[in-house]
């Protein structure tokens, strides 16, 4: 499981069709490629996978290959993002468990920036296990 949500054709995959993260080519999630706790280069997220709609500047602070990662920086709506997937060894599978956190650039769009965020990891999870399958 980790080769796949470790991969920029697995994140896409996740967040397909409505959104899509660019990266610069061959890019890998790995302790060796990673640049920890400093800006690894800026992710457009791409509505229908061609509108921009937002960035990502990806800091990554941890990456466990097998384990997780906790990813810590900025988007173009978002002061702060804070991404910590986790993946736990279940009987018969794997538990993904993501942890989030974000303080919204404009005052008082926490409540609906909270429930889009809800909505993209309901739908990211919905993918894996249609990917995966259910236990």
């Amino acid at each position: 499981m980790w080769e796949r949500v470790a991969s920029f054709e697995g994140i896409n995959h996740e967040l397909g069709p409505w959104l899509r993260m660019t990266a610069p080519r061959g890019t890998e999630l790995t302790p060796e490629a990673v640049p920890l706790g400093r800006r690894w280069f800026r992710s457009w997220l791409l509505l229908g996978g061609v509108l921009p709609v937002d960035y990502d500047d990806l800091t990554v602070w941890r990456v466990e290959p097998g384990r997780g990662f906790h990813e810590r920086g900025a988007l173009g709506s978002v002061k702060v993002w804070e991404h910590e997937r986790t993946l736990e060894p279940v009987p018969g599978g794997t538990l993904v468990v993501d942890r989030l956190a974000l303080v919204p650039r404009v005052p008082g769009t926490a409540r609906v920036a909270l429930a889009i965020v809800r909505l993209v990891f309901r739908w990211r999870h919905h993918r894996l296990a249609e990917h995966f399958g259910r236990l």
